[in-house]
């Protein structure tokens, strides 16, 4: 099972490149999609989903072209849109048979898969609750419910935690580690906590291209020489943020410590030597890397 991006790109009028040149192999396991607004990310999801044509370049699935493929390459795609563009009359059962229908399922695939997706989600208690009277959470479950009809073997997560608080963004984390198994599943997120606890691989996107990818490990490595800290009182704080990218900034027991994220070590501060995270890799890459 394979999904190759070949240098895809895609423009909006004459100057707005959306996608330049992007090339990406993905096989089964969990892929975490990071890049700031504009990076990109929106542009091919849609080009993934088949929703929309690239300039140039190609997507091929198994070593066919998706548009060749069409309705075909579609029935092994399930996505989790952002908004939740929810029915709040309908409830979950309902919900997930109108989708099903959409998605051209027999009524008999479908009558044995939404029990055990309500299952899946633990949701089967509720199912017959109207949606608008769902918590933010059981709405994101129930998103990924409907985008795993007809048992995708792609699976696109459109920011699955946004707005929940942490015990249900836990939640959902685990209960994507559990549904990976043998699907590519690509969770596009702006926290970066989830995809370091739950993603395979990273992906790094700034301006329409792939600048880096590589397990949390590898990329935390990357940025082990340009992490450094200083322990500073909290009187320092304001001070030392305007002056310093701010990488992070701890309470220990003796004191504060103010990290920064530079390709030279500043006058007074030192290596950091542990407890790196991907956020002082998101900082450098899309914060104070040129490149």
């Amino acid at each position: 099972m394979e999904l190759q991006i070949k240098n895809v790109s895609k423009t909006y009028g004459k100057t707005k490149k959306a996608l330049d040149d992007f090339s990406l192999t993905l096989t089964p396991g969990v892929y975490g999609l990071l890049g700031a607004n504009g990076a990109g990310k929106s542009t091919l999801m849609n080009i993934l989903t088949d929703n929309l044509a690239a300039d140039s370049g190609e997507i091929l699935w198994n070593g066919e072209n998706i548009r060749r493929l069409g309705k075909k390459y579609r029935s092994d795609i399930g996505y989790m849109p952002q908004q939740q563009g929810l029915y709040d009359n309908f409830t979950a059962n309902r919900f997930l048979w109108y989708m099903s229908a959409l998605k051209g399922l027999q009524k008999k695939d479908a009558k044995k898969q939404i029990p055990e997706l309500l299952e899946i989600v633990n949701l089967e208690n509720e199912a017959h609750k109207k949606l608008g009277d769902y918590s933010g959470g059981m709405k994101q479950r129930i998103l990924i419910a409907q985008a795993m009809l007809g048992n995708p073997r792609i699976l696109i997560l459109d920011e699955p935690t946004a707005g929940l608080d942490p015990r249900e963004r836990i939640r959902i984390r685990s209960f994507i580690s559990e549904i990976a198994a043998d699907r590519i599943v690509i969770l596009v997120t702006h926290v970066v906590s989830d995809i370091e606890c739950i993603a395979d691989r990273v992906i790094l996107m700034k301006d329409g291209r792939l600048i880096k990818d590589g397990t949390s490990v590898e990329l935390i490595s990357s940025v082990s020489d340009k992490v450094f800290e200083y322990k500073c009182s909290k009187n320092e704080l304001e001070s030392l943020q305007k002056k310093y990218i701010c990488g992070n900034i701890l309470q220990r027991k003796d004191g504060m410590v103010f990290r920064v994220v530079s390709n030279k070590c500043p006058e007074r501060f030192h290596k950091c030597e542990s407890d790196l995270s991907l956020e002082e890799v998101y900082l450098y890459y899309f914060e104070y890397s040129e490149d």
